[in-house]
């Protein structure tokens, strides 16, 4: 007759042990490995093979460790956890560590039955980190399935990424590009979104009839949206462009997926109001139809908002759970290093008077080709008009741009209507703040509109092509000047252009000019994203990153970087060499190096603009210098509204068709001919939605989570879990111990390398496994990374990787097996004589299983979960006096002061080996505690909602694993001495 175990026991199969998980039935024991990971679970039948109970053996007193065995066989023993007891059941299994504000959306989510949440936090916090907690957690828990995430076809890639190396997430990319190879392999009848239960789609993927229907059929419970404010208009929209259109596809098509009451729905964006009422309601009415109506004017409106909107500056966060958060002290305050502000200067430069000369005849073109369109009627006066804007355009941003665009067709040139011209025109001549099409947008627009223009403008593209080079070329003469200061003071600058041309013209004219150690490298729209990324890890690489300190890197780039990719990392500083039309646009290219990551306190930023050209001093004055004070004055950018931006740029080409450049002195304040009304109306309109920006910030702020809430999870969190300076002490220790080659070169970033030649023969099969078999058996250098973003053949110090896994899984195993060959760096007991102590004092390692009864909205689900715990007392085991869990934490850094006699240590231990017994009755209690204290978490952190709690427990599984016993003994005085005359 067999015998039926319950979850949580250990049982002995297959020569090794095994905890019994609650999907096991009569006739088949579902089984994870003790210590192992969930990728070990396998199933035994007990009628054809021999199961019996296990109960797990005490340690030998003969198997001694040194001061360090405690700490080692703790954290290999943690890092083996991949399902924590507490309530958030995904954080062991991710490799990123959060910063603690990263987890007040998380905490919001877990409080609703169907999570509906605005994450509207600036730029650079994370929001992409923020979302990825709260997919991981739901799909840990069960309550999702699936997960679609709709973003920019730029942004897919990076999203794919941050999934995968930090979440673990696998998700297959839906694109346009893929979308007919990922098709073929679908069987008859059945969906895309049915196949991949994890994609990323690009927002025009999704665009077609075709796959809109058959997303919304298939669509996943878990949605994220990216750049969410794209994805609604205003209610007033009259422009009726193609971002408009654009704009209401995406919001027909979100209205849909928000219809189901039941789907999970996250929307993210830095600029949730952008000045427009109505288009802020639409998008909260996404995440709840009520939330469109609220009264947010009312205490009671905003408290409801408050529950699914979240949006917080880098000020607020910088830093947090202090006592200015309201906490009793500063013990669990973290402080998050962006950088401290952006060092900005303008940068003027003046034409040559060759230059100038080329830009005073093609002004005078563009004048007559829009007086002489104005008289054959509307459109071909818009046609006129969007080439000439071209023109200027690529006038002043190179010289290679203007040859490129003298001899290029205008784009709206095949217009049939004045209305299909703007639609054409703007496309590619403007500057869009919300513009979801950067792909494409850096080719050089045309200017030539029929046959009987082609002579005059091939004339100009020919002395444009003349002025190439420094000699003639004083906006790139000034550009080198400014790269070789900034390469001075040890910075790395991307410099941003408008076109590809210009972008290529600068990779070319800069090589060799800013010293033998500085490596230049473009990435433009002619790459894919994919190769874009490559480029740029491969400028990495030559620079020197991890080499010559001397090394500089410079990045030539188009806007096609200026979203989605973090450049952080690699970069400290923007040079904006053409104007964007936009100050928006400006605040995303500074964007990706001015984020969370950046080691740099301070981000250098220089703004070049042509003094005397007519259109960049104007710009520079009404739009960059307003946008700046309301950003000073607010402490976040306000996106300037696309119509007030155009509404500019249209006035100085206006004013500069008029008056040439002789009048690019005067200010744009002081214009007649109508314009100072026009100026007027823009202002007011900029002011307008700066101050509901500000009244939104202030109203709407982030009050559902107060910050001692947070700082509770995070503590618990921290003494579950450890954190990353731990993973990187242990692999350290570990790999030395264990007899490899290790170089720490002590550099600041955290990185070692470590040759495994010499370790023992099953780490060396293990890491094979994960990282290559050449590099372990060629005794190569394995570089450990603190970043989870690493290249094959490289470890990152995090807990979830399979390299630092297989570390914990050898420490682990070897100190279980007292008969294992080789080193053993962590050992289940150990005497320490040490002036930690004043008293002999005992350290247990105590490993705890639970059974949790989880209720969800889909049923409740049935959990084995582990957890570490020090222990430690005073005096003998039968008359203990227990200390706390933080001065037993504590002992694992005293340090041994002096030899301990082996009969001593053999004797010491031994009694503490006896008196288990004696410590069982306060081990069953502390197990009960914490089962009580992790149920009371598990309320607590989804306290507003009583359905998803009832039913909650958390169960103990007796008795508990001691994994270690460590005696701590106080130092000897020694004895007095007679000394004798002689011998004096």
């Amino acid at each position: 007759m067999s015998l039926t175990y319950t979850a949580g026991s250990l049982v002995a199969a297959r020569g090794r042990e095994w905890v019994v998980l609650p999907e096991s039935a009569a006739d088949m024991l579902v089984l994870r490995p003790l210590g192992g990971s969930e990728d070990d679970i396998a199933a035994v039948f007990p009628s054809f093979e021999e199961v019996r109970p296990a109960e797990f053996a005490p340690p030998s007193p003969s198997d001694l460790g040194d001061q360090r065995a405690a700490g080692l066989l703790r954290t290999a023993l943690r890092i083996g956890f991949r399902s924590g007891a507490g309530p958030f059941r995904s954080l062991a299994s991710i490799a990123v560590e959060p910063r603690a504000y990263q987890l007040v959306p998380l905490l919001m989510a877990l409080r609703q039955r169907t999570v509906r949440l605005l994450i509207s936090d600036d730029v650079g916090i994370g929001k992409t980190i923020e979302a990825g907690l709260i997919a991981k957690e739901l799909l840990a828990q069960g309550e999702a399935t699936r997960l679609a995430v709709l973003c920019s076809p730029s942004l897919a890639e990076q999203w794919q990424g941050e999934l995968r190396e930090k979440f673990g997430i696998d998700a297959e990319l839906v694109l346009a590009s893929t979308a007919s190879r990922l098709e073929r392999g679908l069987e008859l009848g059945q969906s895309l979104f049915d196949k991949h239960p994890y994609t990323i789609i690009s927002t025009d993927f999704i665009k077609s009839t075709r796959h809109r229907e058959d997303f919304l059929r298939h669509c996943p419970d878990l949605v994220i949206v990216d750049e969410a404010h794209s994805c609604v208009a205003a209610d007033d929209a009259t422009q009726g462009g193609a971002s408009s259109a654009s704009n209401q596809l995406r919001y027909e098509l979100l209205r849909k997926v928000s219809a189901d009451a039941d789907r999970h729905l996250l929307l993210l964006t830095a600029t949730p109001h952008s000045g427009k009422e109505s288009a802020f309601r639409n998008l909260l009415g996404l995440v709840r139809p009520e939330l469109a109506t609220l009264d947010l004017e009312s205490p009671a409106g905003r408290a409801k908002l408050a529950e699914h909107f979240v949006a917080r500056k880098r000020a607020d966060v910088r830093t947090y759970l202090t006592k200015e958060d309201g906490l009793t002290d500063d013990s669990l305050a973290e402080r998050t290093a962006f950088p401290s502000d952006r060092w900005t200067k303008d940068e003027p430069y003046k034409l040559t008077p060759a230059y100038r000369a080329l830009l005073d005849d093609a002004i005078a073109y563009a004048r007559d080709r829009v007086a002489e369109a104005g008289e054959q009627g509307k459109r071909e006066a818009r046609i006129a008009w969007w080439s000439v804007i071209a023109l200027l355009r690529s006038m002043v941003s190179s010289p290679a741009a203007a040859a490129q665009t003298l001899k290029t067709r205008s784009e709206s040139a095949v217009a049939r209507t004045a209305h299909e011209a703007d639609l054409l025109g703007a496309s590619v001549a403007a500057d869009s703040a919300d513009n979801d099409r950067l792909e494409g947008m850096d080719v050089a627009p045309g200017a030539a509109e029929s046959e009987e223009a082609g002579a005059r403008l091939l004339e100009l593209a020919s002395r444009a092509a003349q002025l190439v080079g420094p000699a003639e070329d004083a906006k790139l003469k000034a550009l080198t000047r400014h790269l070789k200061g900034l390469i001075a003071e040890g910075y790395h600058p991307i410099v941003f252009c408008r076109y590809i041309p210009t972008a290529t013209y600068l990779a070319e004219q800069l090589d060799g000019k800013l010293g033998k150690k500085t490596k230049i490298a473009a990435v433009t729209g002619t790459l894919s994203p994919q190769q874009r990324l490559e480029r740029i890890e491969q400028l990495a690489a030559e620079a020197g990153e991890a080499g010559d300190p001397a090394a500089r890197r410079v990045l030539i780039a188009t806007d096609c970087l200026s979203e989605g990719v973090n450049l952080q990392h690699h970069f400290d500083a923007v040079v904006h060499y053409d104007l964007a039309w936009n100050p928006t646009r400006h605040d995303q290219r500074e964007g990706r190096v001015d984020r969370y990551g950046q080691k740099r306190d301070q981000v250098r930023v220089i703004t070049m603009y042509g003094e005397d050209n007519g259109i960049d001093g104007k710009v520079l004055e009404v739009l960059f210098k307003k946008h700046r004070q309301i950003k000073k004055d607010l402490g976040i950018s306000v996106s300037v509204p696309d119509e007030t931006a155009s509404g500019v740029t249209d006035a100085v080409v206006e004013w500069l068709l008029l008056h040439g450049r002789q009048g690019s002195q005067e200010s744009l304040f002081d214009m007649e001919d109508g314009h100072q009304e026009s100026f007027d109306r823009i202002e007011r309109e900029w002011s307008s939605a700066a101050e509901r920006e500000k009244t939104s910030r202030s109203k709407y702020a982030q009050r559902a989570i107060h910050p001692e809430e947070v700082a509770r999870e995070v503590a618990a969190v921290r003494a579950a879990l450890g954190g990353a300076e731990e993973v990187r002490g242990f692999a350290l220790e570990a790999l030395r111990d264990l007899d490899a080659l290790v170089r720490d070169p002590r550099d600041g970033t955290g990185d070692f390398t470590a040759q495994a030649g010499g370790t023992p023969a099953g780490l060396r099969d293990a890491l094979a496994a994960t990282l290559g078999n050449r590099l372990v058996e060629e005794n190569r250098e394995i570089p450990f990374r603190t970043t989870p973003a690493i290249a094959r053949g490289e470890a990152a110090l995090v807990r979830t990787d399979p390299a630092i896994g297989a570390i914990a899984s050898y420490v682990l195993d070897s100190a279980l097996d007292v008969k294992a060959v080789g080193p053993r760096p962590a050992r289940r007991c150990g005497v320490v004589t040490t002036d930690a102590v004043t008293t002999r004092t005992t350290l247990l390692l105590v490993r705890y299983r639970f059974h949790l009864t989880l209720p969800s909205r889909t049923g409740e689900r049935q959990v084995v979960a582990e957890d570490a715990r020090l222990l430690a007392f005073e005096g003998m085991p039968s008359r203990a006096r227990w200390l706390d869990d933080d001065a037993a934490a504590a002992l694992l850094a005293a340090r041994a002061v002096a030899n301990t006699h082996e009969q001593s240590a053999h004797n010491a231990i031994s009694r503490a080996l006896d008196g288990l017994g004696d410590l069982a009755a306060h081990l069953t209690e502390y197990g009960t505690n914490l089962a009580a204290e992790l149920d009371a978490s598990h309320r607590r952190v989804r306290k507003a909602n009583e359905e998803i709690v009832r039913g909650l427990k958390v169960v103990p599984q007796e008795p508990a694993d001691v994994l270690g016993v460590y005696v701590y003994l106080p130092p000897v005085a020694p004895a007095a001495s007679t000394v004798s005359g002689a011998e004096a």
